[in-house]
């Protein structure tokens, strides 16, 4: 065996480096840059998903990084593979998802000098994640990679982005071949040659070694929490048992450690307190929960006098603030140091991961006099489940999108996942549609991204392969990314996609139109997408007839339980259900 055939070359060093931070799936759209990488874990028994568009990559890696709280690694090429991922990056920055972008690049000799695709990559992806750093020697490629996977798990936690130029990665054969050097110089080369060649050995010598690279292969530690102080929680108690109309607020910052979230669960239970679930937190009491409160929540925020916010910041989905009426007492426990006096000033802000804020706040017996206030607020959620449940009733052509989410949820398992992308028909979906579990529920976050369906699909699946998982399109989202359905047959992805076809973007349009006059621009046709299945290799069920709306999708969600992914276009009608919804 020859010197070179026991070298490692840079690829096979990441491939290992990713095994012992235990990555089971990467998800790539494949590329010369970065060939060595994907190849080399797939010899290592690493899953390799190869979609149709990076986007969806980064996408499926900050599922999979949500799901499993390790990180989630996508690895894409150099150029527009770089650039098609600043969008999914952005949002995964403020999901706070602990996602690994391994980038290829040109080589190293080669930057700016005009090779294919090689543009400054650092400058376009460095407002988008939490850390962005360049390979420039082969002995800090592993070095490096490990420093950014501390630094997206570490809270806050949130994406980083690695450029691996393709003369680190691949063997110093090839590469040698790259440079024009494997072969020697001709006697008599003239001067201007032997000076080229001169320096391009030079080069090699500094980026990849004179002698083989020894990596540390020390495991990786468990990720770092932030846990609050004793005495910031004796002071929260203590606020909260003076309460006499208290809320609690969960959101997804306080899911950041998923495999804990049964410990969190137990703790809400024990505290007591009336508590709205929002975000990645839906599903963390299961769908009956007698503390668990879904509809009506911003009048409860303007009547609690003391109200506990753990890991939501008060963004413009509390109106920055503005729910909570003045004098009300403010609790925000949060990762985010910056995120504890943003727009508003709380009464206490607790540094600290938001479900051990909980968790350790949860010290005694919940008071006698909030067995009222919680009567009251379940008064409300019953009356309001009602009125949703009129509305669900009436005939709407062709099909009632309210009719159609309540049928949904009677289909739902203990073990089913919901995916949500889309604007207004997912927003209906989430007045009706109950997660039966904790990690059941996936939506983008606070940037409000469309097209995130497909790829976060794709990583729920794949993280949890027996549940069935059910992706909430919009019909306007949907054409970010169901040429994803090729994947998901090419990989042997059953997902059911129910898209709700209205053919129109209509929570813009519902707005637009009064306020503006105009439908310019929010006009869609209903788009044929169970045909678009069919010819992706999936199954296609088209649904417009509210009497076979259960047996069609029971039809759909037996079919991907056999095997097959799965698009149900529901043809759906506009209605006024969510008038004056549109966030500016």
């Amino acid at each position: 065996m020859t010197q070179e055939s026991t070298v490692l070359t840079g690829g096979e060093r990441l491939a290992d480096a990713l095994v012992r931070h235990g990555v089971d799936t990467l998800f790539t759209l494949p590329g010369g840059h970065i060939s060595p990488i994907f190849v080399s874990a797939k010899a290592r028994g690493v899953r390799i998903i190869d979609v149709r568009d990076e986007a969806n990559a980064v996408f499926a890696a900050d599922a999979t990084a949500r799901l499993t709280g390790n990180i989630g690694v996508a690895v894409v090429t150099a150029g527009p593979g770089l650039t098609n991922t600043l969008t999914p990056l952005r949002n995964a920055l403020m999901a706070r998802s602990p996602v690994v972008l391994l980038c290829g690049a040109t080589a190293t000799v080669l930057r700016g000098r005009g090779s294919l695709q090689d543009i400054d990559q650092l400058s376009a992806v460095r407002s988008h994640v939490k850390w962005a750093g360049q390979v420039n020697r082969a002995e800090d490629l592993i070095p490096m990679f490990a420093q950014a996977v501390e630094i997206a798990r570490t809270g806050p936690t949130g994406p980083v982005a690695l450029e691996c130029p393709v003369d680190l990665l691949y063997n110093s054969t090839l590469v040698r071949e790259m440079y024009g050097v494997a072969k020697p110089l001709p006697a008599g080369a003239p001067l201007s040659q032997r000076l080229e060649r001169w320096y391009l050995e030079r080069h090699l010598r500094k980026t990849l070694g004179t002698s083989p690279v020894r990596d540390d292969t020390t495991m990786p530690s468990a990720p770092k929490r932030t846990k609050p102080s004793p005495r910031a929680v004796a002071r929260a108690r203590a606020l909260l048992d003076g309460a006499k109309k208290p809320v609690l607020l969960i959101g997804s910052q306080a899911m950041e450690a998923p495999q804990e979230a049964a410990a969190l669960a137990q703790a809400v239970t024990a505290l007591g307190v009336p508590v709205y679930l929002a975000g990645m937190a839906r599903g963390l009491l299961g769908a009956t929960h007698p503390l668990q409160l879904r509809q009506q929540r911003k009048e409860a925020l303007r009547e609690a006098d003391v109200v506990l916010l753990a890991g939501t910041p008060m963004d413009f989905r509390l109106d920055y603030g503005r729910h909570f009426r003045h004098g009300t007492t403010i609790i925000t426990a949060n990762s985010d140091a910056s995120e504890l006096q943003r727009n508003r000033r709380a009464t206490l802000g607790v540094h600290g991961d938001a479900d051990l804020f909980v968790r350790a706040l949860a010290t005694s017996a919940p008071r006698a006099e909030w067995s009222a206030w919680l009567e009251i607020l379940q008064g409300r959620d019953a009356a309001r489940e009602a009125e949703i449940d009129t509305r669900a009733a009436a005939v709407v052509t062709p099909i009632n999108p309210l009719a159609l989410c309540k049928a949904i949820d009677g289909l739902l398992s203990d073990d089913s996942m919901i995916v949500a992308d889309g604007g207004d028909f997912v927003a209906t979906a989430a007045y009706t549609l109950r997660p039966r579990a904790p990690l059941s529920w996936l939506d983008p976050g606070v940037f409000g991204t469309l097209g995130v369906g497909a790829g976060f699909a794709i990583g729920a699946k794949l993280h949890r392969p027996s549940a069935d998982v059910w992706l909430i399109y919009g019909d306007g989202a949907a054409g970010f990314s169901v040429i994803e359905f090729d994947t998901m047959v090419r990989h042997g992805i059953p997902v059911i996609a129910v898209v709700g076809n209205d053919g129109a973007w209509a929570q813009i349009m519902r707005d637009q139109v009064p306020m503006l006059g105009d439908d310019v621009a929010t006009v869609l046709g209903r788009t044929a997408f169970h045909g678009v299945a069919d010819a992706l290799g999936a199954k296609g069920f088209l649904l417009d007839d509210p009497a076979k709306m259960e047996s069609t999708l029971r039809a759909a969600r037996d079919t991907a339980r056999a095997g097959t992914p799965v698009i149900v276009n529901a043809h759906i009608g506009l209605t006024d259900f969510r008038k004056g919804s549109i966030s500016l």
